[in-house]
């Protein structure tokens, strides 16, 4: 394939990219954007999204599809391929995919993260039928009902607390002999009389079809299992970025994420910038995800604008 050049290569059609997209030809640019799974990102998963302003509930799967409306009704091209590589060659960034190169005057990097699974059978199928990894987006439907976290650090136990809130029962399931998170969120979670913990247990099985109705536990020490009714979980053992392919242009942290503030450049390669789930930051949620990428479109378009 012959390498096609852009102003803007953008690598991930979530959020972020599909905001930076929109920014980027309104601005007058010329865009591709390269996703090699789902449009939409990590929100097609939630069926129902209540934090999102101007959207008081909307499922995941439609709130990317207008997002996709959008960006395309703007004449934004798209391609599924996934990035394997990019590398800086000044006023020109090559970005390598699986079927074929582009050359882009700049590249915003939105590839996002994904949440650790427990990488059981059915775990896919039962995603938004009983087992969730966002509290925040999900948790509300449990409202008075019995849950279960998995993970024991600060992640999982701030789960736990916003769950204990609302729902009848909560148990967080660790898989070492103690929490691993903050102690004042231990104290707080201690306190309350709808908490309990399981240590030294990993989930073996997933029970239900259409949705879950029970956990196999497997205590790690003895390897006896047991049968433990739960109308859903929460699992927070980890966030996995894929941010492999951008490790010659990007400076990237012990836990994987590209190193970039809340202007999304990288320092270290002029004209290439990250946003959303994938760069280091506090909170991942939609709202910031969609604010990383309209500062990355508008910090991208100046910086052509710098180069001519």
């Amino acid at each position: 394939m012959e390498n096609k050049r852009y102003d803007i290569v953008i690598v991930g059609a979530g959020p972020a990219g599909l905001t930076a997209a929109i920014y980027a030809r309104r601005a007058g640019k010329s865009v591709m954007i390269l996703e090699k799974d789902t449009f939409g990102g990590q929100i097609t998963h939630s069926p129902k999204v209540e934090n999102y302003p101007g959207f008081p509930a909307i499922s995941g799967a439609e709130l990317a599809e207008k997002l996709m409306d959008q960006a395309l009704a703007l004449q934004a091209e798209v391609d599924v391929d996934a990035v394997t590589e990019v590398t800086d060659h000044g006023a020109w960034k090559r970005v390598v995919t699986e079927r074929g190169e582009y050359l882009a005057k700049a590249v915003i990097i939105a590839a996002g993260s994904k949440h650790r699974t427990l990488g059981l059978p059915g775990e896919d199928a039962l995603t938004g039928n009983g087992v969730s990894y966002c509290v925040l987006c999900d948790g509300a439907f449990f409202a008075g009902r019995d849950v279960a976290v998995i993970g024991g650090g600060n992640s999982a136990l701030q789960d736990a607390v916003l769950l204990a809130e609302t729902c009848r029962k909560v148990t967080v399931i660790q898989n070492l002999g103690f929490l691993t998170g903050e102690a004042s969120l231990i104290e707080n979670l201690e306190k309350r009389d709808n908490v309990s913990f399981i240590f030294d247990t990993t989930v073996a099985e997933l029970e239900g079809t259409d949705e879950l109705k029970a956990l196999i536990l497997e205590n790690a020490k003895t390897g006896d299992k047991r049968r433990f009714p739960v109308d859903g979980i929460f699992v927070a053992i980890g966030q996995m970025p894929e941010n492999q392919p951008f490790e010659q242009v990007c400076p990237i942290d012990e836990r994987g994420y590209i190193m970039a503030d809340e202007t999304c450049e990288i320092v270290v390669s002029p004209g290439i910038f990250a946003a959303g789930d994938c760069r280091t930051k506090t909170v991942r949620q939609i709202t910031t995800a969609t604010g990383d990428g309209a500062s990355a479109a508008l910090a991208a378009c100046k910086y052509i604008e710098s180069i001519r």
